[in-house]
């Protein structure tokens, strides 16, 4: 028996808060919304219930437009910043402001399909909330109709301090109503964490969110941060193909046209990102109008969810063999050697379990299936030897962030098993 997996399943019992699972304790006290879709997707290889309720959870923060946002405080917690006092809400149930990439429509096929049949009536509520959600993300962050989903913030990225960001970030500016009354550094090296000039940022653009009262159209009109993002548009319409397959499934046609059409704007719209020169996908900055041509991951993730012609899928993996060269572990979320890589650094270098998750989703559906199992070998190395921590330093092979970290645990139950799905 592989004692990993038996503590990849003590980890989310240990994080368990009652049909909700933490990130980890003390540094992320409450439910993370991208954070549960992949939780729920590790239980739901053993533990159908308790999926489906991880996904209910988070939908009991959903708000009335839509937004499924980014944290959700089903208790109080006085160890992490900022809290509900900050974001000033006022949902029934208090939430964080922004949201986070939607990978919720994406869990919610692959516990369908774990179910089996007559599992409709449990998920049908959480079919109509993904839905709910996806049409939020076209109409409050691509009001254009571009096909290219926005972040207001870079939380939004789950990629929070990634070199993606520094240079539409540097026009945020730094004062703030709100004293900055940091926790992470408490729980973790301070070397790890995002920098205190940048926090500041971060918390003036929720500052001039919450003066909004969280009224998108608003939002989008006084944000000095908008990001038209190429992982978070990938996920999306990753997202969207699941939900067009459910829709299907479940005999509601007329969604699933509608969601056939967001379907292929974005399809094409992603594809219009393609830089050759580059060898990966870029995102636009929508205030300059620039190409944001920062070397990090989230230039891959498009893998995930085109079916890309040989060449462009080639030139992708040829440039991600170049990034992983020598790296102990792979795959590195900034571009090894330049001046904005950190390995130690949250999301300025390190590798992440999850991001090589749906790395590797993306490999296997474009034809590269041995760097597939080649990185998901990899994968599991790193947290066999190092344990279940939030995230590897690629040179090293070391641990770091949070430890005993639920996603972590979640993408090792998965890639165990080896076969990962398309």
């Amino acid at each position: 028996m592989n004692t990993h997996i038996d503590q990849a399943k003590r980890i989310l019992a240990v994080n368990d808060r009652g049909g909700y699972t933490v990130p980890t304790d003390r540094l992320y006290p409450f439910q993370w919304n991208w954070d549960s879709a992949f939780v729920a997707m590790g239980f739901a290889l053993y533990d159908i219930d308790r999926a489906y309720r991880e996904l209910e959870r988070l939908v009991e923060g959903q708000w009335v437009d839509g937004m499924i946002p980014h944290i959700v405080f089903h208790a109080p917690s006085e160890t992490y910043f900022p809290g509900p006092n900050v974001w000033r809400t006022e949902q029934t149930i208090p939430t964080s402001g922004i949201t986070q990439p939607p990978v919720f429509a994406i869990a919610l096929r692959k516990l369908h399909e774990a179910a089996g049949k007559g599992a409709e009536e449990r998920i049908l509520p959480l079919y109509e909330a993904a839905l709910k959600w996806h049409r939020w993300w076209y109409s409050a962050r691509d009001p254009d109709g571009t096909g290219l989903v926005a972040l207001l913030h870079p939380w939004e990225s789950g990629s929070d301090n990634s070199p993606a960001w520094d240079i539409a970030l540097a026009r945020v500016p730094t004062d703030t109503d709100t004293p900055v009354v940091r926790k992470d550094t408490g729980h973790v090296d301070a070397d790890m964490r995002p920098r205190d000039e940048d926090y500041r940022r971060f918390i003036h653009l929720v500052d001039t969110y919450a003066a909004c009262g969280w009224e998108p159209a608003r939002q989008w009109e006084k944000a000095s941060f908008k990001v038209a993002e190429v992982q978070t548009s990938a996920i999306l319409l990753k997202a969207g193909e699941d939900l067009e397959h459910l829709a299907l499934l479940f005999g509601r046609t007329e969604d699933a046209i509608e969601i056939a059409a967001f379907n292929n704007r974005t399809r094409k719209a992603i594809m219009a990102q393609w830089r050759p020169e580059l060898a990966r996908f870029v995102s636009r900055d929508l205030i300059s109008g620039e190409d944001v041509e920062a070397a990090t991951q989230a230039g891959f993730i498009p893998l995930l969810s085109l079916d890309l012609d040989k060449q462009v899928a080639d030139a992708l993996v040829f440039e991600m063999k170049a990034w992983s060269k020598d790296l102990k572990v792979a795959f590195p979320t900034t571009k090894p050697g330049i001046a904005s890589w950190e390995p130690k650094r949250y999301w300025r270098g390190p590798a992440w379990a999850i991001i090589n998750w749906l790395l590797i989703d993306g490999l296997n559906r474009n034809g590269h299936a041995d760097v597939a199992e080649e990185l998901r070998r990899s994968t599991i190395a790193a947290i066999e030897t190092e344990g279940f921590a939030e995230y590897f330093d690629p040179v090293t092979g070391e641990g770091c962030g949070g430890l005993g970290f639920s996603w972590t645990a979640a993408a090792y139950l998965w890639l165990e098993r080896g076969a990962l799905p398309a």
